[in-house]
C-alpha cells in the first residue's frame, strides 16, 4: 500500500454534518472550486495515512441517487464515472431511517462502501441506542460512530476506509441488497440479465437495472450511450415490466421501489435500534406497536389465519355446491349419450375418469380463491412481512431467522416458489434446513383434500377451526424439524439479516384481484393439464385389466332381492351392499387395485384401507389428484345410477378419526414430484432431495399411525 492513493468520495444528505467530517479529515489540505459546467461547489482534499495517500472528495449534499437536482447528478456521475475507492456514506444518527435511504441505493451499486454514524452524541441524547456492531451485520457494510467538531471516530474511521479499500472485492461481496419482493425482483433480474447480454457494462447491472425500471431518464441516457443499438429494447422491455408492477401495486414503480428501500431500512432499525424515548407517531409505527407487540403479536396473527380458514369454508360452500351440481347435472347430460345398461369403456372414461377425476378437483375453486384472495390482501397491506417479523423471536430459538418464515408464507401457496425463495437466505445451512421442512407448510393443493375431509366428517362450526389446527400442526412440525435439523446435520451460528417491513398500504382492487387470479388460474391450469392427464392414467389403471367373470352373479342376486324382498328399505340395503361388493370386486382385479391391496398392510395401522391407499400413490403427482382418485375409486363401478356425493361415500365408510388423519397423513408426507425435482435442483444434491422425500415420508407414516392407534384406544 506504500505510495497509494485512494480516492475517497463523502456522500450524504444535507446536515448530516458530512462537511464538518471533511474538515476534520483534511484539516487545512483542501481546496473548493465548482464542477466543471455547474455552479455546485467542488471540495476536495489531501491526507496521508499509514503510507498511503488519500484523495478525499466532499460531494454536494443529496438525499438520494435519483437525478431530480443537479446535485444528485453531480454526485451520481462523479461515483459512476471517477469510480472512488470507497464511499463513505455519512449518516445523521438522530434521524437513521431518512439518511439511511441514500446509503440503501449505494449500496446497491455494488461499490465498496463505509458508514460513519456522525452525531452520535446527538443521538444518544434523543434517546437512541444503536447496536452498531448488529446493524453492521445487517447490512453488511462497516459502521463508525463519529462526532464531526470533537473529531471523536475519525482514526476508527479512515481505518475503516483503509481496511475497505485494500481488500473492496470482499467489501462488497459483504453487502446485503434490499430484496424488492416476489414482484418486482425477478423484473430485476430480467433487465440485469438483458444488460448483462446486449450491453458492454460489467459494474452496477444492478443498480442499472432498479433505475431502469423506475423509469429514471439519467440512466436512460447512460445506457443509451453506452449501447446505442440495444437501448430500444432495453426501454421497451423495462416500460412493459414497469407498467406490470405499477398495474398490480397501484403507484409508481418509483413510489413501489422507495417503498421497498424503507421497509428494508426499517426492518433493520427495528432489529438494532432502541428508543429509549417517546417513539415516533407515523401510521406504521402505531399499528405496528400493537400487530408486532411481544405478547399480541403472535395471538393476533394465529386468529387472523383463523378467520380466513373459517371465511374460506363458510363464503366458499355456497359457490361449491353450484359447481357441483353443474358438475353433476353435466355427468347426466353426457349419460344420457348412451343405453342405461352400457358398459362403454368410453362413457367411462368420460363419466368416470375426466369428470369425476378433474370435476371433483375443479369444485373446491371457491376455496382457492378465497384463501389466495385473504392471502393477497394481507400480503399487500404489508402484514404478512409483519408476520415473517412476529414469527422471528421463535425462529431464532430454533436456529433460523424470520427471513426462513417468508419462503414458508409463500409455501402456503405452492411448495415450488417457497423453494425457490430460499434463495434469499444467506448461508447453504440455513437454506436447506428451510428447504427440508418447508413442504410441511399446508400448500394450495392440499386445501382441495382438507375441503374434501372437513365437511365430511365434521359439523359447520368445527369446519374453521379444523382447517386451523391442520395449518397449525404443520408450522408447529416445521419448526421442530427444524430445530432439530440444525442440532444435528446443519450446525452453525444463525446469521443476521434485515427483515424487511414495508410501510402499510391500502390494498388495490386491481393488485389484490390480479394476486388471487393468478394464483387461481395455475390451480385451474394444472386441473385440466396435469391432473386431467393423471386422472386419465389413474382410470385406466383402475378400470383395467377388467374382470370379466365375476365370483357372483349379483344382477341375480339383485333382482332376487328386488322381487322378494317386501320391506322396500331393507331391499334397498341389500341392493346397495351387492353394488358395493361387485365395485370392490371389480377395482380389487384392477391395477390400481392390485397395486392397493399390495400395500394395504402398510398403511392399514394409519386406519386406511386400499382405495386411499391408491390416492396417496396419485398425489405423488400433484396433491390434488388425490381427490381426483378418490372420485374416479367411488365412481367406477356405479355409474348405472346417479350416486351419493363424494363425502357421503366417505362418511358411509370412514370414521372422523380415519378421516383426520388422511388429512395428516397428506400434510406430512412427501411433496410432489415436481416439488421434489426443484429440490434437487436448489439443492444441487439427489441425497438432499431424496431425504426430504424418505424422511418426511416415514415421518408421515409413524405420527399418522401414532394418532390413529391413540384415537382407537380413547374413542
Amino acid at each position: 500500500m506504500a505510495d497509494k492513493q485512494l480516492t475517497i468520495a463523502l456522500a450524504g444528505n444535507p446536515n448530516s454534518g458530512k462537511t464538518t467530517i471533511f474538515n476534520a479529515i483534511t484539516g487545512s489540505h483542501q481546496h473548493v472550486g465548482n464542477y466543471p459546467g455547474v455552479t455546485v461547489e467542488k471540495k476536495e482534499g489531501q491526507v496521508s495515512r499509514d503510507g498511503v495517500n488519500l484523495r478525499i472528495v466532499d460531494l454536494p449534499g443529496t438525499y438520494s441517487l435519483t437525478a431530480h437536482s443537479i446535485e444528485e447528478i453531480v454526485a451520481r456521475n462523479f461515483i459512476l464515472d471517477e469510480e472512488p475507492n470507497v464511499i463513505v456514506a455519512i449518516i445523521d444518527s438522530s434521524n437513521m431511517e431518512r439518511n439511511l435511504y441514500l446509503a440503501t441505493q449505494l449500496i446497491e451499486l455494488d461499490m465498496p462502501l463505509v458508514l460513519a454514524f456522525n452525531m452520535s452524541d446527538v443521538a444518544e441524547s434523543r434517546g437512541f441506542r444503536i447496536d452498531v456492531q448488529s446493524l453492521s451485520e445487517l447490512l453488511g457494510v462497516p459502521i463508525v460512530q463519529t462526532v464531526g467538531h470533537k473529531k471523536k471516530g475519525i482514526d476508527e474511521l479512515l481505518k475503516a476506509v483503509l481496511d475497505v479499500g485494500q481488500n473492496p472485492v470482499q467489501a462488497v461481496a459483504k453487502q446485503r441488497h434490499p430484496n424488492y419482493g416476489g414482484e418486482i425482483e425477478p423484473h430485476v433480474d430480467q433487465i440485469q440479465r438483458l444488460l448483462e447480454d446486449r450491453c458492454t457494462l460489467d459494474r452496477h447491472l444492478r443498480w442499472f437495472a432498479i433505475k431502469l425500471l423506475e423509469g429514471d431518464e439519467e440512466t436512460h441516457k447512460r445506457v443509451g450511450n453506452l449501447c446505442p443499438e440495444s437501448i430500444g429494447m432495453l426501454t421497451d422491455q423495462a416500460d412493459r415490466l414497469r407498467s406490470h408492477v405499477e398495474s398490480i401495486c397501484g403507484d409508481d414503480a418509483e413510489i413501489i421501489l422507495a417503498d421497498r428501500r424503507y421497509g428494508f431500512i426499517s426492518g433493520a432499525c427495528t432489529e438494532t435500534v432502541v428508543q429509549t424515548v417517546e417513539a415516533r407517531h407515523e401510521r406504521s409505527d402505531r399499528i405496528d406497536s400493537v400487530l408486532t407487540n411481544r405478547y399480541l403479536g403472535l395471538p393476533i396473527f394465529a386468529v387472523l389465519m383463523y378467520l380466513v380458514f373459517h371465511l374460506t369454508f363458510t363464503l366458499g360452500e355456497p359457490p361449491m355446491g353450484w359447481i357441483e351440481e353443474g358438475i353433476g347435472w353435466m355427468g347426466e347430460r353426457v349419460e344420457n349419450f348412451w343405453p342405461a345398461d352400457s358398459n362403454s369403456t368410453l362413457r367411462s372414461l368420460i363419466l368416470d375418469g375426466i369428470i369425476a377425476g378433474v370435476g371433483g378437483v375443479i369444485v373446491f375453486l371457491p376455496n382457492i380463491l378465497l384463501l389466495f384472495l385473504a392471502i393477497a390482501i394481507l400480503e399487500d397491506t404489508g402484514y404478512m412481512a409483519r408476520a415473517a417479523f412476529i414469527m422471528d423471536r421463535l425462529m431464532h430459538k430454533i436456529g433460523l431467522h424470520g427471513k426462513s418464515f417468508i419462503p414458508m408464507l409463500i409455501g402456503f401457496g405452492c411448495s415450488i416458489p417457497g423453494i425457490m425463495a430460499t434463495r434469499t437466505l444467506e448461508t447453504r445451512r440455513d437454506r436447506l434446513t428451510t428447504m427440508l421442512v418447508l413442504p410441511l407448510m399446508s400448500c394450495g393443493a392440499r386445501l382441495p383434500i382438507y375441503a374434501l375431509i372437513i365437511p365430511a366428517f365434521f359439523p359447520s362450526a368445527w369446519r374453521g377451526p379444523m382447517l386451523w389446527v391442520i395449518y397449525f400442526i404443520g408450522i408447529l412440525l416445521a419448526i421442530v424439524g427444524a430445530k432439530l435439523l440444525r442440532a444435528t446435520l446443519f450446525r452453525g451460528q444463525t446469521t443476521p439479516f434485515v427483515m424487511e417491513l414495508p410501510p402499510y398500504r391500502m390494498p388495490t382492487l386491481r393488485g389484490v384481484t390480479i394476486h388471487m387470479w393468478e394464483r387461481s388460474w395455475l390451480y385451474l391450469k394444472k386441473a385440466g393439464t396435469i391432473i386431467l392427464g393423471v386422472s386419465i392414467v389413474l382410470w385406466a389403471m383402475t378400470t383395467f385389466p377388467k374382470k370379466i367373470d365375476l365370483d357372483r352373479d349379483y344382477d341375480t342376486l339383485i333382482a332376487q332381492v328386488e322381487n322378494q324382498q317386501a320391506d322396500p328399505e331393507l331391499a334397498a340395503e341389500k341392493v346397495a351392499e351387492l353394488k358395493n361388493a361387485r365395485q370392490a370386486e371389480v377395482l380389487s382385479y384392477s391395477t390400481i387395485g392390485r397395486i392397493g391391496k399390495a400395500i394395504e398392510p402398510v398403511i392399514r395401522p394409519m386406519g386406511f384401507d386400499w382405495k386411499i391407499g391408491t390416492a396417496t400413490i396419485g398425489a405423488l403427482a400433484a396433491k390434488e389428484v388425490f381427490v381426483a382418485q378418490l372420485g374416479i375409486v367411488f365412481s367406477v363401478g356405479e355409474a348405472d345410477e346417479e350416486s351419493d356425493s363424494l363425502r357421503e361415500k366417505l362418511r358411509a365408510r370412514y370414521t372422523p378419526l380415519v378421516g383426520f388423519c388422511v388429512m395428516l397423513f397428506m400434510l406430512i408426507t412427501a411433496p410432489c414430484i415436481a416439488t421434489v425435482a426443484v429440490v434437487k435442483r436448489e439443492a444441487n444434491s439427489w441425497a438432499v432431495a431424496l431425504l426430504q422425500f424418505a424422511g418426511l415420508t416415514v415421518l408421515a407414516w409413524v405420527i399418522t399411525t401414532a394418532v390413529f392407534q391413540i384415537g382407537r384406544l380413547v374413542t
